[in-house]
């Protein structure tokens, strides 16, 4: 064998081992992201959970307190302006 075939040869092995690295490397992610995939799953199941025991029974409080706020938010310019005229007769 021939120094020129010697070195063909090493480059097809190397070109063969980086293609099995690089498809190992890629099998270990794929399994990874399953992991990931699962405990993600489990985790939405988890919130569903919580949206539907905890969150959902609150709506309706949640919607009348905002409409109070409304409420409260409208009427702070008035005030302002009232507490502005006492302020300008107040004397100094």
């Amino acid at each position: 064998m021939s120094t020129g075939d010697t070195l063909a040869l090493l480059t097809v092995v190397l070109g063969v081992v980086v293609v099995v690295v690089l498809a190992a490397a890629l099998i270990v992610v794929r399994q990874r992201l399953m992991r990931i995939s699962q405990g993600l799953a489990t985790l939405a199941t988890a919130l569903e959970g919580v949206e539907s025991e905890h969150l959902r029974p609150l709506e309706g409080a949640v919607t009348a307190i905002n409409a109070q706020f409304d409420i409260i938010l409208g009427a702070l310019p008035g005030i302002a302006r009232k507490a502005a005229i006492v302020a300008e007769r107040r004397p100094q």
